[in-house]
């Protein structure tokens, strides 16, 4: 999935006429994007997110409140305590320009076992870790609350970008190692660019913004009933993008992530939208035994899968996973029914996938026809851009789902042998 443009966001706040006295819900809120915009323009916001380390930077991202001139100063002083001991140590932070007797034995430091099999092999190398760890341990020593949340994130996003060996692509991967990086100057680097972003929203009026650690499909559980007058979001696509990856090193790095059984939980709280996500006991799909082209498609991926001569763990899992992922979308949408206002305006940012064995997922189109089993109303589906497949070269839609939901209705319900039933009332207050 590509990046999820902020100004996407402030064309449907301006469609949807959003105002200040409206409140706006992202779903699957991830880093923050939706949230952010809301704020700068003083509109009331929520975000709902299940993954740790996204949650995280989400709430960060929409605390406007250090002091941009103090949060560099701590970070100054947090990076000469980290500099001073690498140099007595005979690991100069940038060996380019910082000249040191080298120790008679150095010996670098490394993550628990435990976690370091949760990163994938070579994310990072041993002198940039051994680094990190040691300005983490500064974080801590040197910790002040006003600051400490900028000042980790700003590391997570250093890590990842700037020191680590990751790469990203439709999928992310490892790249050539970088044996020596100047980590504590990296990381204070994003910590100024942090304290710039922050000067520049210092004018700006000021709004609520409160970010859930939750399940996108159990949302009612966080959120009170008919609080939301409008949602933008773009949730995760079926494909084997594995979401839990491209945050791990960060996940792990700040203590997100300890264990297989952290991991185990994190996935568990996910919409199910690749195989590695997938669990005996998940039942999702249950949602869907009854629409009939998630069916046929779901065949379709198997018969593919059979003809092929497809026999790992994870290709028999593809037509499993994408039932158990349009009936997480179904689940989702008829748990929000709950919190929505009447007349509440919806985007759901979403792309076609050809991911498995080809087969062509016209994510936007059923994600539409779900949600008018569940009495939303279809105002339309957008274009918002093409991208191209990786696997067949083709062009794909990624659209934007818009939907209306109008409260109390009278729906028609599909049942498991795709016949309909009309006059099934479904009542939330108005």
């Amino acid at each position: 999935m590509l990046s999820f443009p902020p100004h996407l966001v402030r064309t449907y706040l301006t469609r949807f006429g959003i105002d200040k006295s409206k409140r706006v819900l992202d779903p699957f809120c991830g880093t923050g994007t939706v949230l952010v915009e809301c704020q700068k323009l003083g509109i009331p916001s929520i975000g709902v997110e299940a993954n740790a380390l996204a949650y995280f930077a989400s709430t960060v991202k929409v605390d406007w409140s250090p002091d941009p001139t103090a949060l560099v100063a701590h970070a100054r002083a947090i990076a000469r305590a980290a500099r001073t001991h690498l140099m007595a140590e005979g690991v100069p932070d940038d060996p380019l320009f910082e000249q040191v007797a080298p120790a008679e034995s150095v010996s670098l430091r490394t993550l628990p076992p435990e976690q370091e099999a949760l990163l994938l092999a070579n994310s990072i190398s041993p002198r940039p870790l051994h680094k990190t760890l040691v300005l983490l341990d500064h974080l801590e020593q040197l910790r002040d609350e006003r600051f400490d949340r900028h000042e980790r994130l700003a590391l997570a996003k250093a890590a990842v970008f700037s020191f680590s060996n990751l790469q990203f692509g439709p999928e992310v991967g490892v790249g050539p190692a970088k044996d020596d990086a100047p980590v504590v100057a990296l990381w204070l680097a994003a910590v100024e660019a942090i304290a710039a972003d922050l000067r520049g929203v210092q004018d700006l009026p000021s709004a609520t913004a409160k970010v859930y650690a939750a399940d996108s499909r159990q949302i009612a559980h966080v959120l009170a009933p008919q609080s939301v007058d409008a949602v933008i979001t773009s949730p995760p696509y079926p494909n084997e993008k594995d979401y839990t990856r491209t945050t791990r090193l960060e996940s792990v790095l700040l203590g997100f992530i300890r264990t297989k059984a952290d991991l185990r939980a994190l996935k568990q709280g996910l919409v199910r939208s690749n195989t590695r996500g997938v669990y005996l006991r998940d039942d999702d799909d249950q949602w869907v035994e009854g629409r009939t082209e998630i069916q046929r498609i779901a065949e379709a991926i198997e018969a593919r899968r059979i003809e092929l001569g497809k026999t790992s763990g994870f290709e028999r899992m593809y037509a499993r996973v994408t039932k158990l992922y349009f009936g997480g979308m179904a689940r989702h949408l008829a748990e929000l029914r709950q919190v929505l206002r009447p007349g509440a305006q919806l985007a759901y940012v979403v792309g076609d996938q050809a991911s498995y064995l080809r087969v062509m997922i016209r994510t936007g189109q059923l994600l539409a026809d779900i949600a008018k089993s569940l009495g939303y109303e279809l105002v339309g589906i957008d274009l918002f851009r093409t991208r191209l497949a990786t696997a067949t070269r083709e062009q794909l839609r990624e659209e934007v789902v818009l939907l209306r939901w109008p409260g109390t209705r009278r729906i028609s319900i599909e049942g498991s042998d795709g016949a309909t039933s009309d006059g099934c009332l479904v009542d939330f207050p108005s």
